[in-house]
């Protein structure tokens, strides 16, 4: 049934790929470029993050000739790994296709196979299910078994990495019944951390005072960390990406942030020099504006 679905989508042939392969070949060739054939899996690594977020500013813009050009960028990154995979013996770009080819054909099953899913919301538990049962696999297979947190990079975003966790911890079992009981949580969270923030020193200005007490500080800090990680814990429950929720929220604050600069200018005056009323006034009506 999987070959033969398969086989149905297939159609198209990608030419232009096999030739973008070809020219980062030659240009880790001995006769190629200096530069490319420098290159390691490290000295590059960090272009890999870049070129992503690049894409994703494209994405969120709406700006879909841009987004095609950043998209090259971000295969341009997997293409060059592969090559230098390639030159070291490590692996090639088939087999990199092949196996995600092989990971998606098995975490769909309800597209490849006789599992059923209503929703996207029931495509992620079987998602993460079979991620578990993977997980399992693995760690009869080896020595030293990896936990089950372990594949959540350490260099995400703490928002993603916070649901990325807290995901994986709810697989396992480790998790609220409804949105109501993690919503009872963020309220205990909220309690701590005014508590924490009751309790430190604090400067004529109302901020924490580390000087006086970093082990108040630090109490306070976490505790906003508990708050803040409660409330991804709303999101996931939602089925709303943190991440994704906070960035947006801050491109409408830019943009209404623009609006007030624009604003102001036009009046020829800085916005620095706006009073605390006149910023209200300009705020209020670039939510207007949005409609």
């Amino acid at each position: 049934m999987t070959d033969k679905l398969v086989a149905e989508v297939q159609v198209a042939e990608h030419p232009a790929f096999d030739e973008f392969v070809a020219t980062i070949e030659a240009l880790r060739a001995p006769d190629g470029c200096p530069w490319d054939k420098e290159q390691t899996h490290k000295s590059i690594s960090g272009n890999m993050v870049e070129e992503a977020y690049e894409a994703v500013d494209a994405i969120e813009a709406d700006d879909v000739a841009h987004m095609r050009e950043e998209l090259g960028d971000v295969l341009l990154q997997v293409v060059l790994q592969s090559q230098i995979a390639a030159d070291e013996g490590e692996f090639t770009i088939d087999e990199v296709c092949r196996d995600i080819n092989a990971k998606i054909v098995r975490r769909h099953p309800h597209v490849f196979g006789d599992v059923a899913a209503g929703d996207a919301n029931e495509v992620l538990d079987v998602w993460d299910q079979i991620k578990m049962a993977e997980k399992e696999e693995a760690d009869a297979a080896s020595e030293a078994p990896q936990g089950l947190l372990d594949g959540v990079p350490r260099s995400f975003p703490a928002l993603k990495q916070a649901q990325k966790i807290s995901r994986k911890a709810a697989s396992a079992g480790f998790e609220w019944e409804s949105v109501d009981d993690v919503w009872q949580k963020v309220d205990e969270e909220i309690a701590e951390l005014k508590e924490a923030y009751a309790a430190a020193p604090k400067s004529s200005n109302g901020k924490i005072d580390a000087g006086a007490d970093a082990s108040a500080a630090a109490a306070v800090e976490l505790e906003l960390g508990d708050v803040l990680f409660s409330l991804v814990n709303v999101a996931r429950k939602m089925g709303v990406q943190a991440e994704e929720a906070l960035r947006a929220t801050c491109m409408k604050f830019r943009t209404r942030w623009a609006f007030m600069e624009g604003a102001a200018a036009g009046q020829g005056r800085r916005i620095e020099d706006l009073s605390s009323d006149e910023l209200e006034e300009l705020w209020a009506m670039s939510k207007v504006l949005e409609g």
